[in-house]
């Protein structure tokens, strides 16, 4: 069983010491290509691409005219301490061990739009180009056309190598999950949704929801789960599996808020 995340906008380049040997993005081929793409494209494009500020737009281009994947190790850092958005607060990879991060190695995958899919201990570089960009590359008008089958056969790989249930337990966002070709991918696919209830209405908060998902994914590496079941026994901070407002293809936690 396989748990798939998001990846996030928000960076964190300071220098870490991993427990771990990091390792080289498997497709890195195709990240070549996509920063060949990038690499024609002005502060202007950028801006208007991801709707970007002044600021980032320069800083987007100033990082792809620089992207070199012949030197994978300088400038990079692995994934899972590179990332520092809402989602990655909620696995807090401080709290993961040794002994985590390398079940986490075959158990947990990064959905990118720059490198497809990362282990955690993968090295990046730092960049920003969201997965639903409208760049135009020879294989279509977006990334989607890029990537193609190609994240869905890996991942369909990774998850069968991984053990237990063939299942992909889906706690990335639409956009980046919209990058998996389900017609190419052989696991089943699980998505847990959170939400958040008051007044006996229950609702997904998005900034609750990602962080949410981030925890599931650190309880998944935490307690080893390798069926679905196991994740049904998700408590943290309040949240409650309901089997009413779930079925076999959607597991719903909510938890009371004030």
């Amino acid at each position: 069983m396989l748990v798939v995340v998001s990846p996030a906008k928000a960076l964190d380049f300071d220098p870490v010491t991993p427990p771990l040997p990091p390792t080289v993005p498997r497709l890195l081929d195709a990240a070549d290509e996509i920063g060949a793409v990038a690499r024609t494209r002005s502060r202007a494009d950028f801006k208007k691409l991801m709707k970007l500020s002044d600021a980032l737009a320069d800083l987007t281009y100033e990082r792809f005219q620089a992207f070199d994947v012949s030197d994978p190790e300088s400038d990079a850092k692995p994934a899972v301490f590179a990332y520092a958005g809402d989602t990655y607060r909620g696995l807090d990879v401080a709290q993961l061990s040794a002994a985590d991060l390398d079940y986490a190695q075959t158990h947990f995958r990064i959905l990118s739009g720059l490198y497809g899919l990362l282990k955690p201990m993968d090295l990046i570089k730092a960049h920003r180009l969201e997965m639903g960009t409208k760049l135009g590359n020879e294989k279509g008008a977006d990334l989607y056309a890029f990537w193609g089958t190609r994240i869905a056969n890996l991942l369909s790989e990774d998850c069968a190598a991984s053990g237990g249930a063939n299942v992909i337990v889906n706690c990335a966002s639409v956009e980046y999950f919209k990058s998996v070709d389900r017609k190419a991918l052989a696991p089943d696919v699980l998505t847990p949704v959170f939400k958040e209830e008051k007044a006996g209405v229950a609702k997904i908060v998005s900034f609750y929801a990602k962080k949410a998902r981030g925890m599931m994914a650190r309880y998944m590496i935490q307690n080893r789960i390798d069926r679905p079941e196991g994740l049904k026994d998700f408590n943290e901070e309040g949240y409650v599996f309901r089997p009413a407002l779930s079925d076999e293809k959607t597991y719903v936690f909510t938890r009371l808020v004030d």
